[in-house]
């Protein structure tokens, strides 16, 4: 009140009104042009504050300051600050000036009964030194709480008695910084020296910066009258020029003549002062400077500075401050909040609802709560440095059903029914702006669930799937294909590629065949058939471990893919897509574009809606988050896969009030259980193993095998195969070229038909010069007869077979036959010599009869 009536007086009379003491933002300076401050705001110190709570993470303050207008001038400022850096003001601790130490105890006793274990003191140091008298008598200057003292305090404190110092000692001041000079080194031992002359005492006084402001105040008062040159100071229509001599009388206070120049000169004044630059904009003295102090028995000590440029720094050069020792005489930052000894225990809310149980549910006995989020909230609180009590209270009506959705318990902690919420909650953006999380104990996600191929799709011809169609007919074909090459190589010198045609057909096929399993029983005799086969019995055996490894896939990996890949998917064809009642992936899903939706409660619902599908009152897809479906293919393994695409949210969290200083701790809390085996057990109690997943940077594509991967083995195979026939016929041809002449000119018939029909006839025959038949005479009683000119001559036993017309060709000769020993006898002076084995003459000794002879030229 003082100060706003003398600017008030200045204002009229145009005199310009200085001050070095008056600080309250509340004297509004701006109105008056006459008014100057010459001393900090105390506004300006409420940023330094607010960032050393800031730097030391504390949650919530409480401001003690005196009940006048000096008091209150400053707690709004303070108040925005504390809000800008996330610090709650719980509440504000008013002390009467007047206030007797009963009162302060009563008060202080208060406080000590809440949360809270940060104060800032903003009153004038007379009653903060009461105050901390009080407070370290009843226990409040002890370890884990944190004072902050104002400027108007600390910046007086080489002043105060040391009973007052050992008070405060643990406390931290902003204090106004005033940088060293050679001046005012100089300046405070002349004053030193002339107050001790004026002033005999034993205690060496201290100059503190509020001197140092009217030092400067002066010589800028002196310096602005110097410069407009007046010596005379006269008022317009002023009654005491004219012999009034009632100097009280505020209606004859006249307008001065000179003040409008000393104002403007004081406003263009710039020096350095004993507190630094001085300079006045607005009618302000520009000075933001702070200095943080420590205080101890001896006053102050600094730690750190603070400007709004750098904010803290431990000198004007390094961010931070230097160690602190806090009330108790410890090192150990206070956490800024204690559970109070008579507090009330916690109302945890949790979610009553009846799917997905496991997440959360009331207790079969009907009291308290259990499942994995409780499981986990329990293990985060016993993990905290101090005890906290609580309850579970159900979300739910007397009858047990739910009381709303998710969003309605949320409201319930932000109106302060509950103390906190515990279970499947998601940390999403609107619910942010009622409550704290904490950090999220679960992954975080929204997926898509989606059935299996294997499981909807029918596996009776799966054993089709690992070729494609162009690699079962060119594989079919090479079977026919080698077949057919074996026989042509093996059929004139292998007995059992011979036979009935029939028999050779089937033959050939088998043995082909034969050799996907390497199961054939036909011995090759051609060197050619054997090169041939070797290099078959080489893509075959490719070809057979392709299709098996391929086949093993799409039993196992295959049938874990999903039958929905991609959300454009469901955006193209909207089939029916499910989501949890009362989630929000209701609206996430909306927001993209599903438009067909059908709500499901439980796991079981949700398996039957799948089993129906689109098409009968079901659905094809379902979205929920990560946490839900992995409980869901828990239950239901193998049937469903969880697939993308993934939206990307916070998980659960456990929610309290805004500004709670549990969050804090809880978090760290939630970290360290995440990180620990106990968060393992807890999961596999309620949960179980894995689940199947895909991602699309994972996604098995398909295996069939398709030609384009075997067409080299083919034509390897292919190009083997024409080979050894095209060598065979070569050899065919030279070594048979004399039977086929002499068969091809017989009769009168020369045609192109006729002389194949002769080249068949001709191939079809054994080739007695066969190894293969050299030694079957020996073993098995071929019934052969050789002439010495090279020609054979077989004896057959009856046949129903009709005799080939060229067996009947016997040329005139002498004969000699040749028994077992191989000796020679003449027969009849003839050229043609006949060998009869010894194992045909037993052979005719059965009893069978020769009824022809065949006589071949070789």
């Amino acid at each position: 009140m003082q100060a706003n009536f003398v600017i008030e007086l200045g204002q009229k009379a145009h005199v310009p009104i200085l001050t070095f003491t008056a600080s309250s933002p509340a004297l509004a300076s701006l109105r008056s042009p006459y008014f100057f401050r010459l001393t900090q705001n105390d506004s300006a110190q409420v940023v330094a504050i607010s960032d050393l709570v800031k730097s030391y993470n504390w949650r919530q303050v409480i401001p003690i300051y005196e009940d006048d207008e000096f008091g209150d001038g400053m707690l709004p400022y303070l108040i925005d600050a504390l809000q800008s850096v996330n610090a709650r003001v719980p509440y504000r601790s008013v002390i009467d000036p007047e206030a007797t130490d009963d009162q302060i105890k009563e008060e202080l006793y208060k406080l000590m009964t809440m949360q809270p274990r940060v104060f800032v003191v903003h009153m004038v140091p007379s009653l903060a030194a009461r105050l901390f008298m009080m407070a370290n008598e009843i226990g409040m200057m002890s370890e884990g709480y944190a004072w902050i003292l104002t400027d108007v305090t600390t910046n007086v404190l080489d002043s105060m008695d040391s009973s007052v110092l050992n008070s405060m000692e643990g406390a931290l001041g902003v204090k106004t910084y005033v940088p060293n000079s050679l001046e005012l080194d100089g300046f405070k031992i002349r004053w030193k020296r002339k107050f001790l002359i004026e002033n005999p005492i034993p205690k060496e006084p201290q100059l503190d910066v509020f001197g140092l402001w009217a030092h400067d105040a002066a010589r800028a008062l002196a310096m602005a009258v110097e410069k407009t040159g007046e010596t005379e100071f006269k008022y317009k229509n002023n009654p005491i020029n004219e012999s009034n001599n009632n100097l009280t009388d505020l209606q004859t206070l006249g307008v001065s003549e000179n003040g409008e120049k000393i104002r403007d000169v004081l406003l263009k004044t710039r020096f350095k002062g004993l507190t630094g630059d001085y300079r006045i904009v607005k009618g302000e003295l520009q000075s933001e400077n702070f200095e943080i102090v420590n205080v101890n028995g001896n006053g102050g000590k600094r730690v750190g500075f603070w400007n709004p440029e750098k904010g803290l720094t431990k000198n004007l050069s390094q961010s931070g401050t230097k160690p602190v020792i806090w009330p108790g005489d410890t090192a150990t930052v206070p956490r800024g909040w204690v559970w109070p000894v008579a507090g009330k225990r916690l109302k945890i809310g949790f979610p009553a609802k009846e799917g997905y149980s496991e997440f959360v549910r009331v207790k079969k006995n009907g009291t308290g709560a259990e499942g994995y989020c409780t499981d986990v909230f329990d293990a985060v609180m016993a993990m905290l440095p101090y005890a906290v009590p609580y309850d579970y209270v159900p979300f739910a009506f007397p009858n047990g059903s739910s009381a709303g959705s998710y969003d309605d318990l949320i409201m319930q902690v932000y109106k302060g029914i509950y103390d906190g919420a515990v279970g499947d909650i998601t940390i999403v953006a609107n619910r942010s702006n009622y409550v704290d999380f904490t950090l999220p104990f679960t992954e975080s996600g929204v997926s898509m669930v989606v059935p299996t191929q294997g499981y909807s799709k029918n596996k009776a011809w799966i054993f089709l799937k690992p070729l494609t169609l162009d690699l079962w007919i060119t594989s079919f074909c090479f079977f026919v294909f080698m077949g057919f090459v074996v026989w042509i190589l093996e059929h004139r010198i292998n007995e059992e590629f011979r036979g009935p045609p029939s028999h050779q057909i089937g033959t050939s096929l088998w043995f082909s065949f034969c050799t996907m399993v390497f199961a054939q029983r036909e011995s090759l005799v051609s060197n050619l058939a054997r090169f041939v086969v070797v290099i078959w019995f080489f893509v075959v055996f490719i070809l057979t471990q392709s299709y098996t490894a391929s086949l093993t896939s799409l039993l196992t990996v295959q049938q874990l893919q999903p039958t929905i890949t991609d959300v454009n998917e469901l955006l193209k064809n909207q089939p029916w897509v499910g989501y949890q009642d009362g989630s929000f992936v209701f609206e996430l899903l909306k927001s993209v574009g599903i438009k067909n939706l059908r709500p499901y409660d439980t796991p079981e619902q949700l398996d039957e809606m799948f089993k129906s599908g689109s098409s009968n009152g079901g659905i094809d897809a379902a979205f929920d988050e990560i946490p839900y479906v992995k409980l869901f293919l828990f239950k239901f393994p193998d049937k469903y896969i969880m697939a993308e695409p993934n939206y990307k949210t916070d998980g659960f969290g456990f929610a309290f009030p805004i500004g709670s200083p549990l969050v804090g701790d809880v978090s760290r809390a939630v970290l360290n259980v995440t990180e620990s085996e106990k968060m393992n057990r807890i999961q596999k109690t309620w949960f179980g193993g894995q689940c199947n997943s895909v991602s699309s940077g994972s996604k098995v594509t398909s295996s069939r095998l398709n030609l384009g991967s075997f067409w080299g083995l083919f034509l390897i195979a292919g190009s083997a195969a024409i080979i050894a026939l095209l060598v065979y016929g070569f050899i065919f041809f030279h070594k048979e070229q004399h039977t086929l002449r002499h068969t091809a000119n017989e009769g009168s018939n020369n045609s192109f038909r006729h002389k194949i029909r002769a080249l068949l006839k001709t191939y079809d025959e054994r080739d007695l010069t066969s190894h293969t038949f050299k030694k079957s005479n020996l073993v098995h009683g071929d019934k052969t007869i050789r002439a010495m000119d090279g020609s054979s001559i077989s004896a057959s036993p009856r046949s129903n077979y009709p005799p080939s017309p060229s067996n009947y060709s016997v040329h005139d000769t002498s004969f000699e036959f040749y028994s077992e020993s191989g000796n020679a006898s003449p027969m009849n002076h003839q050229a043609l010599e006949m060998v009869v084995s010894t194992s045909m003459e037993a052979s005719l000794g059965n009893g069978e009869e020769i009824t022809e002879i065949h006589v071949n030229k070789n």
